[in-house]
């Protein structure tokens, strides 16, 4: 990563002047992402649809009440209630907030719903749920804010959240995982696309307290404030800054103090002579096809 940051960047806050929208920034990491943005410079669009923990139903004095933190600390904020899933919905956001802040330097998103069921009992409107909100929702998040970053000339950054059932897998996170790796595949991809444009793509898959996981047993027995959104808030804030000019197509894992990096490789392999295997010399080399 490149060291020719400038004093100003080292030392004042890293988002002085910009433009974050933030997405799901009404509650857990989404909330404390959008006020530790605030807290460094940015005016700051926060996203929320107020829904319950499967996406149903609509409040908007969730994203009402981030604003007013917000502006009590004497930051600028505006709120916003649109279902990210939603036709026009990223592109909505985004012109708001180009309209009414003035720009856009950065795009987080964090929105998104649970689905704790078995492969076997997700029917299809669950699954076309978590698709909408997770896949399409954050498509349309990067098409409409890469396009303007793109039209704009300047750069800029944009953060997915995923999550380590993209890698790992899990029980009972069948159309989680399954829409966690679609959002890695669309970092890595859109991030080697728009790279030319100076816009980064990069993707956090947090493990924290919410009210979406916090009765995981992952959380028992662990003291409350350990594992909480506002670890992972700071490594959202520096890939949005000019500090990560040089980070693309990065999946990054953040569990309390520890912060890290997934990587997906292949193995060695196994060689034939030229010819394919049968079915049975398959049998017999797959040790070697699979050792790591």
């Amino acid at each position: 990563m490149s060291s020719d940051s400038s004093p100003s960047e080292l030392e004042g806050p890293v988002l002085g002047g910009k433009v974050v929208v933030v997405t799901g920034g009404g509650r857990g990491i989404g909330r404390a992402i959008a006020l530790a943005c605030a807290a460094e410079g940015a005016k700051v669009l926060v996203n929320d649809l107020g829904c319950d923990l499967v996406g149903e139903g609509v409040d908007p004095t969730v994203a009402d009440a981030v604003v007013a933190e917000i502006r009590g600390a004497g930051g600028t904020a505006i709120a916003d209630a649109h279902d990210v899933s939603a036709p026009g919905a990223a592109s909505a956001i985004v012109d708001r907030a180009v309209s009414e802040l003035g720009r856009l330097d950065a795009l987080i998103s964090c929105a998104g719903i649970v689905a704790d069921r078995s492969v076997l009992k997700t029917d299809d409107a669950l699954l076309s749920r978590v698709l909408d909100v997770h896949v399409k929702g954050s498509f349309a998040l990067v098409r409409a804010a890469g396009q303007v970053m793109v039209d704009r000339k300047e750069g800029g950054a944009i953060v997915l959240c995923t999550g380590p059932s993209a890698f790992f897998g899990a029980r009972g996170q069948s159309a989680i995982g399954a829409a966690s790796a679609a959002v890695v595949a669309l970092t890595r991809s859109a991030a080697l696309e728009l790279r030319k444009h100076r816009v980064r793509v990069n993707a956090l898959a947090p493990t924290a307290r919410t009210r979406q996981t916090e009765e995981l047993p992952t959380f028992q027995g662990i003291q409350e404030g350990s594992m909480s959104p506002g670890h992972v808030a700071p490594l959202a804030v520096f890939l949005s800054s000019s500090l990560a000019e040089d980070v693309h197509g990065e999946v990054l894992g953040i569990a309390g103090a520890r912060a890290y990096a997934f990587r997906a490789r292949e193995t060695t392999g196994s060689f034939s002579d030229g010819r394919p295997l049968s079915v049975r010399e398959l049998r017999d080399v797959w040790r070697d096809i699979t050792r790591a």
